[in-house]
């Protein structure tokens, strides 16, 4: 499985990301632009000695991870989508899509991606879960999908 996070801007969010992607041995992309490096201290602390287990590629945009990763299916996870993360069946190479913390992703990604929107059922008012604890209840559910492949 792949997580995608565009724009991320926190680094710890993005560090606790990296440990879960290390844990169900997931590739992480980063889109641009970021809002830290990725020397960060802070996402190197979050992130602890698992990185060396985090395949991690880094785009400058989203065109940029477009043009890199063509004929992916992607999907995107944001509070105005109809259906929930868990009423679809993934597929083993799917790229799970995530915006920012603050901003979410942009119109313009979701405008081209209209077929592909799925959210986090929430209780009215909530604004939104942390990004770090939506990409791990998204990932858990795909591979749960796929009796964990390759976990223990």
């Amino acid at each position: 499985m792949h997580i995608v996070l565009v724009e991320p801007e926190i680094p710890p969010n993005t560090g606790n990301i990296a440990r879960t992607c290390a844990a169900t041995a997931s590739h992480l992309h980063l889109v641009g632009p970021l809002g830290f490096s990725i020397d960060d201290r802070y996402l190197k602390r979050a992130g602890l000695d698992y990185w060396h287990l985090v395949p991690v590629h880094v785009y400058n945009s989203f065109p940029e991870f477009l043009s890199a990763n063509p004929g992916r299916r992607l999907l995107f996870f944001c509070a105005k989508a109809k259906m929930s993360y868990a009423d679809i069946a993934y597929q083993p190479n799917d790229f799970l899509v995530f915006g920012s913390e603050t901003k979410g992703l942009s119109p313009e990604i979701l405008g081209s991606f209209p077929e592909n929107w799925l959210r986090i059922p929430m209780k009215e008012g909530a604004r939104s879960l942390n990004l770090s604890n939506a990409v791990a209840v998204v990932i858990y559910e795909a591979l749960r999908q796929h009796s964990y492949p390759g976990l223990r």
